[in-house]
């Protein structure tokens, strides 16, 4: 029984979210219900104590990162900079590759900093004008941004700004660019695997004469052939956040040391700073920071007029993918702790014996019913981070490599229908899930095998 009130619990957050129903709201009413069928008494204090507790720890860490990359990536986009980006790498590959260049194009800017939300608005545009040109189903455009932006680019890829990436720093005392050759392996078998299953599609569909499709909703306006900025000029702030964020990860080292006390400038009642715990994220923003101010030089006249709608809608932005985040967070927070999950989690614990197996199935599980690769991954890592640490030391594996199995194991089964990413992702191109999900999950299953392949040439071959 306490099992059945675990799924009904996690169905019922996926169903609401699949009618568009705000996780915001409805993650912390879906959480409750399940205390409320399993203890009553205890459904303040879980509230209190545990929902709203690892709300406000997500968001007091992380924020800024999700703020600093909202606003560098919408200035991005309004400076024209995400444009010229895309036209030059149309240019290069030409326009009949299409699926191609979407894909690499939200892999240089997810990978370059900028939000993985604002990507998906900054691309639409120019994808919905080349798959119209190119006579390529809008339904496949979910899924090329998903694979260019969700996927290898987020967690697999060593240096990547993205929170998945950053969040087992807090917890193994890394850094971003942790198991480099494991991630570059992971990203590159995404990639190839990705891009094969998209042509794939393309082809059938243009063997079946389908073609873009009309009566869509959200249909862009053609994007014009403005003047734009140089390609060189524009790709400058996503090169400067990769070398700045190697940068700061060496010089926050040095400066700190492991920790910093506020007792040598006589605050005694404020507690030390784990330096190592914060250093990677510290790094990130830093290296957004400087980034964002690189875009307002090179240009303000621009934008200047622009600004402030800009900037107000990037903070809004930033707002609700955080607060999304931190609710699936604090639900998973709450189901993690009730008796259901227990018996789950014991299952597991007896069942797989090999930790980075281990590791990379509970971190999948929880991302899956958090609907959120970030926010499974801050639970599992709370409740088992040591644990996994441990283990991983007895058994000679080193943290990079933990880091690197347990980032990428996140953005596994997270892309489930109830997932913020792509409830908005859909919203954006005007699409149903009927009519897209299908291929993002497809995305999906790429994605999870890869930690398969990783973990596996982890251990045949001994690459980190």
């Amino acid at each position: 029984m306490s099992v059945l009130v675990v799924l009904l619990a996690l169905a019922a957050l996926i169903v609401l979210a699949y009618r568009g129903y705000s996780v915001i709201l409805f993650a912390p009413v879906a959480a409750l219900s399940a205390v409320l069928l399993t203890s009553p008494s205890l459904v303040f204090p879980f509230y209190s104590g545990v929902f709203m507790a690892r709300l406000a720890s997500f968001v007091a860490l992380y924020f800024p990162v999700f703020l600093l990359g909202a606003v560098f990536g919408k200035l991005i986009e309004v400076s024209g900079f995400a444009r010229s980006i895309t036209r030059a790498v149309v240019r290069v590959v030409g326009p009949e590759k299409a699926v191609f260049s979407v894909v690499v194009v939200c892999a240089l800017l997810t990978y370059g900093g900028v939000s993985l939300f604002v990507v998906a608005f900054s691309i639409y545009p120019f994808a919905a004008e080349l798959y119209r040109e190119a006579a390529i189903p809008k339904r496949l455009i979910p899924a090329s941004i998903a694979l260019g932006a969700f996927t290898f680019t987020m967690d697999a890829l060593p240096g990547s700004p993205q929170i998945q990436n950053i969040i087992p720093t807090t917890f193994f005392h890394t850094d971003s660019w942790a198991a480099p050759r494991l991630g570059l392996l992971g990203g590159a078998y995404m990639f190839l695997v990705g891009m094969i299953y998209l042509e794939f599609r393309r082809r059938g569909a243009r063997s079946a004469g389908e073609g873009y499709g009309k009566g869509h909703l959200n249909e862009p306006a053609p994007t014009g052939e403005d003047k734009l900025p140089r390609p060189a000029l524009a790709v400058l702030p996503l090169i400067l956040v990769v070398l700045l964020n190697k940068l700061f990860t060496l010089w926050i080292g040095r400066a700190y040391g492991h920790s910093f006390e506020f007792v040598s400038l006589g605050a005694n009642k404020v507690g030390p700073v784990d330096v190592d715990a914060v250093r990677a994220i510290w790094a990130v923003e830093g290296a957004l920071l400087a980034a964002l101010f690189l875009v307002l030089f090179l240009s303000f006249g621009r934008i200047r007029s622009a600004l402030g709608g800009a900037t107000g809608a990037a903070v809004s932005g930033a707002m609700l993918a955080t607060l999304n985040t931190g609710s699936e967070y604090g639900f998973g927070a709450v189901i993690a702790l009730l008796p259901g999950f227990r018996v789950v989690d014991e299952f597991l614990s007896h069942a797989i014996h090999n930790t980075l197996l281990d590791v990379a199935v509970r971190t999948n599980i929880l991302a899956g019913i958090t609907g959120s690769s970030s926010g499974g991954l801050s639970i599992v890592l709370a409740s088992m981070g040591e644990t996994f640490l441990a283990q991983a030391r007895a058994a000679g594996i080193s943290a990079e490599v933990l880091h690197r199995v347990t980032a990428m194991a996140s953005g596994g089964m997270d892309t489930l229908p109830h997932n913020g990413a792509v409830i908005t992702l859909l919203a954006i191109t005007g699409l149903t899930h009927r009519q897209a999900y299908k291929d993002i999950f497809a995305m999906t299953i790429v994605k999870t095998t890869a930690v398969g392949v990783v973990i596996g040439a982890y251990y045949l071959f001994g690459i980190s």
